[in-house]
């Protein structure tokens, strides 16, 4: 198998594309200063992680930003801290304000080039049109969750992705490459409907697993590559042999 065999890739945004971990802890900062709060980071981005997937199980057809929001005034509570609540809605609107990594949009330009670029984001429309502005690319479509009414690891958001890829780009299961940082939202799902599959890495040589949690069974893997800069490099090796 190669880079080079696919037509698309499908790029989870959220960890991959765009820092998530960096703007989460940003995001959480008057949280932790009002509610007087000494959490390292990695302690911060855990209980994210684990509040923000009891909440998309428990409301599937919840708008990311006010899903953000609910998970901040759990996390509040959850620690016993005392604060306004409109640092709830500040930190539901925050995705506007997480950066890209510093890679991404020389990667996604040059991956214009050789493939059609689809998003398969856990985000809202609006959230994902303003993060849009930091990538720099015009993509091919965009399939959210509130498009498709789940959040992933939902097999839902896979089986849309696979029958839109189809119905709006002409692009069959065979010809997608599934690039993503999270091993549970992304990788063990996609392994389940067959689609090919790149690891993105960028939790390279820290423990743990942040804010994305473990899969139940690690996935198989397809390619993997600690930044998409290396998959870039990868890309340009095979089509120089």
């Amino acid at each position: 198998m190669n880079l080079t065999d696919f037509k698309a890739l499908t790029f989870d945004c959220y960890g991959t594309l765009i820092d998530w971990e960096t703007g989460i802890w940003n995001a959480l900062q008057p949280l932790l200063s009002e509610g007087r709060l000494e959490l390292t980071r990695e302690e911060a981005l855990e209980a994210f992680g684990r509040f923000e997937k009891a909440q998309e199980e428990e409301t599937p057809s919840l708008r990311y930003s006010s899903l953000l929001a609910t998970v901040h005034a759990r996390l509040a509570r959850h620690f016993g801290a005392h604060i306004f609540a409109d640092l709830n809605d500040r930190f539901g609107a925050s995705v506007a304000e997480w950066p890209a990594f510093p890679d991404t949009a020389d990667a996604l330009a040059y991956l214009k080039r050789h493939y059609r670029l689809v998003i398969l984001s856990n985000v809202d429309r609006a959230s994902f049109a303003a993060s849009n502005n930091k990538l720099g690319v015009t993509f091919d479509a965009i399939y959210t969750a509130e498009d498709i009414g789940s959040y992933k690891p939902n097999p839902r958001n896979f089986a849309y992705l696979i029958e839109h890829m189809e119905a709006d780009l002409g692009i069959r299961r065979s010809e997608i490459l599934h690039t993503a940082q999270s091993l549970r939202h992304d990788h063990a799902p996609a392994e389940k409907v067959n689609l090919a599959r790149a690891w993105i890495d960028r939790r390279f040589e820290k423990k743990g697993a942040g804010a994305t949690g473990e899969p139940a069974k690690p996935p198989k893997l397809d390619f993997q590559f600690k930044s998409l800069a290396e998959f870039v490099e990868a890309h340009r090796a095979e089509g120089a042999r």
